[in-house]
């Protein structure tokens, strides 16, 4: 089960729905975020390699307020 963010997505599923599972992205923001890092839509969690994690991991940093930090505000 890959680990993006701290939490857990589900491995069966096709990644731009397993990153809607994190608190604060919906499918348009895990589309966009797809988009920016040339990742397959329809490529499945478990498929990802730590190359595509890290690259997912570096825009929601950048780019997005998730979990812990969009709970606060």
């Amino acid at each position: 089960m890959p680990r993006i963010a701290g939490i857990d997505i589900p491995a069966d599923k096709k990644i731009s729905v397993a990153l809607t599972y994190i608190y604060g992205i919906g499918q348009t923001t895990a589309k966009k975020i797809l988009d920016k890092t040339g990742i397959d839509p329809d490529m499945k969690a478990k498929d990802l390699t730590e190359d595509h994690v890290q690259k997912i991991a570096a825009v929601l940093d950048k780019e997005c307020v998730i979990e812990g930090q969009l709970r606060r505000q």
